[in-house]
């Protein structure tokens, strides 16, 4: 009875351990911004030169950047990877609560209007049988 209750502890603990790893597994970002044509140039500036630097200080790690252009509209789109989806809140609260970059924001929109339109955020966890 012994060996039993140990082996089905040791199980238990196994499974919860693998869980936790699983958990704790890289988590994907997607982020879409709408942007407009007569101020493209603005948000691209505001992107490279401050939202950026100010991310580097949360530990946004940016894999990729690109820009999606349809008939209707164009878009702004970023790709970020995160050790844990905790870590990625965490991240973005301190960078919206940043008083750098609420300081930049108000002077760009003041100076240029808004450069930003709708914002789609969409988090990716990888399944299993997944490329590498």
């Amino acid at each position: 009875m012994k060996l039993f209750l140990l082996t089905l502890l040791f199980v238990t603990s196994s499974i919860v351990k693998s869980q936790t790893t699983t958990q704790t597994s890289p988590v994907y970002q997607l982020r879409i911004y709408e942007i407009f044509e007569n101020n493209k140039k603005e948000f691209h500036q505001r992107f490279r030169d401050h939202a950026m630097q100010i991310m580097k200080k949360y530990n946004f790690n940016i894999k990729s950047i690109y820009e999606s252009k349809s008939d209707k509209k164009t878009e702004f789109v970023y790709f970020l990877e995160w050790p844990n989806e905790a870590t990625m809140k965490k991240a973005w609260a301190d960078f919206k609560a940043d008083k750098e970059w609420i300081e930049i924001k108000k002077q760009y929109t003041a100076k240029y209007g808004d450069v930003v339109g709708n914002v789609e955020d969409r988090v990716l966890t990888k399944v299993d049988y997944s490329p590498n």
